[in-house]
């Protein structure tokens, strides 16, 4: 997530959130003002205690129980794939609370340490999102290497070459003065 000042709702409307939760696999029929507040809710939660454990700090106690309250509350059975993964699966009568009911459940997943992976913070100063870290090294900088990372090897790139064009500029200068 950006920085709180500059940041972009990504889910400014209840049908955008059917829309993500769609494409997510979670498909739902509606949403109302109400549900998508609570979506909210449950993503800064989540935010909130994924941020705590990847700096190794005490989970803030509202976030853990916005995240338990949206896990319990729900109805959504994990089902094994043919080829051995777990997939959630909701009703043909799942609502909104159903579908975040998934996404608390798997974040505790996550958070508790449940998972082969690493919770860490991007790197970048204008992001530190929280993200999981599935590397092999489980030594990523960047949440996404296609935006923070690129802009931030971007920005170091043109930092040497002006500093580089600058020094040059200055050597050139010493075979003039001399």
């Amino acid at each position: 997530m950006s920085d709180h000042s500059a940041a972009v709702e990504r889910i400014p409307t209840p049908q955008r959130l059917v829309d993500w939760l769609a494409v997510n696999g979670l498909a739902v029929d509606s949403c109302t003002p109400a549900q998508l507040d609570l979506a909210r809710e449950l993503r800064e939660s989540i935010h909130a205690a994924a941020t705590a454990t990847a700096i190794q700090d005490a989970l803030p106690a509202s976030a853990v129980q916005v995240i338990n309250k949206c896990s319990i509350e729900g109805r959504a059975a994990a089902v094994l794939t043919p080829e051995g993964d777990r997939r959630w699966r909701l009703s043909s009568a799942s609502c909104v609370e159903d579908a975040l009911s998934v996404i608390a459940a798997d974040a505790i997943s996550i958070i508790a340490g449940e998972r082969d992976g690493k919770l860490a913070l991007c790197a970048s100063p204008t992001c530190r999102a929280a993200f999981f870290d599935t590397s092999q090294s489980r030594t990523r900088k960047w949440c996404d290497m296609n935006t923070c990372g690129n802009r931030q090897k971007k920005a170091r790139f043109n930092a040497n070459q002006r500093k580089n064009a600058s020094s040059a500029f200055g050597s050139a200068q010493d075979l003039v003065d001399t």
